[in-house]
């Protein structure tokens, strides 16, 4: 593909990511029934069970408050379960030399909660959850305006809203429960999850990959949490300051920003020309991949 056609391609996607945050999730009295057959139209699925598939997009701050249906919680747990199923038996047929490290690494990229709250508003699922969390739609624009920087995946740098990545997995979990079929499910879900990363595109978490590149140039390493005072942590090298991150809802989010920034500045500490610092950065993500059980080192 080349770079005008990729441009128009995230261009594309990111209006069609604001576009459907822009839209109220918070469902009023006359709507709290979810418009069942708009939800079967975009999974393109069809329910024997419609109590499923409401129950899959009732939260329990609507349950206690407005009906005595279900929260997704149960439903939630199998669509786990499933998903991580349907993603090693496909990667596990796909990559046929990939060791097992790297496949937990490559699904994981492709289970977590950022990974599949970009699903629930790429698709608008997040319009018929039932819900009363008055933050939440202030939650989904600006994870939809925070993701628009990265097409892909933020590795860490974005939060995001797990109901949104429940509801994705509370309806594979509704689907599977009422066809018992786990190639069904593939079926209905496999194109709503893409893009899927895959080993050419997953890239290495920013705290995993500084403590690689201070390991090999024998750099002292130190994060220093300023969290509580400031809602920032920091980060030393060589006892020096090169990076700095902030964010006030998770201090794990901080703590990701603060090692991005940290190697975005890292060549002023190696004494080196900012294009061969990065050429490192490029090194350290590759080496990554090699590593079979590589974890990433969050606080």
């Amino acid at each position: 593909m080349g770079a005008q056609a990729e441009e128009y391609q995230t261009l594309h996607m990111n209006e069609v990511l604001s576009s459907e945050a822009e839209k109220s999730t918070t469902l009023t009295d006359e709507e709290a029934q979810p418009n069942l057959e708009e939800v079967e139209k975009i999974i393109g699925y069809s329910f024997n069970n419609k109590v499923l598939l409401k129950e899959a997009f009732t939260h329990s701050s609507f349950v206690s408050t407005e009906c005595s249906a279900s929260s997704y919680e149960r439903l939630e747990y199998v669509g786990d379960a499933v998903l991580n199923l349907l993603f090693s038996r496909e990667q596990y047929n796909l990559y046929p030399g990939l060791p097992p490290g790297r496949l937990t690494r490559l699904r994981a990229a492709n289970v977590d909660t950022e990974k599949l709250a970009r699903v629930a508003i790429k698709h608008g699922l997040h319009r018929y959850l039932r819900h009363k969390k008055p933050l939440l739609e202030e939650q989904i624009r600006e994870f939809t305006r925070a993701i628009s920087h990265y097409p892909l995946h933020s590795n860490g740098l974005v939060d995001a809203p797990k109901n949104l990545a429940d509801i994705v997995e509370s309806t594979i979990g509704a689907v599977f429960m009422d066809c018992n079929s786990i190639d069904t499910v593939w079926e209905a879900f496999k194109d709503l999850l893409e893009p899927i990363i895959n080993p050419g595109t997953i890239k290495t978490h920013p705290v995993t990959q500084l403590y690689e590149i201070c390991q090999k140039n024998n750099l002292k390493l130190r994060f220093v949490d300023l969290w509580e005072e400031s809602q920032t942590v920091e980060v030393f090298i060589n006892n020096e300051i090169v990076g700095r991150g902030t964010y006030g809802l998770r201090k794990e989010v901080a703590h990701n920003r603060a090692a991005k920034d940290a190697l975005d500045n890292i060549w002023k500490v190696l004494g080196e020309e900012k294009e061969s610092a990065q050429d490192q950065d490029q090194e350290a993500n590759c080496q990554s991949e090699e590593l079979p059980e590589m974890k990433n080192l969050n606080i």
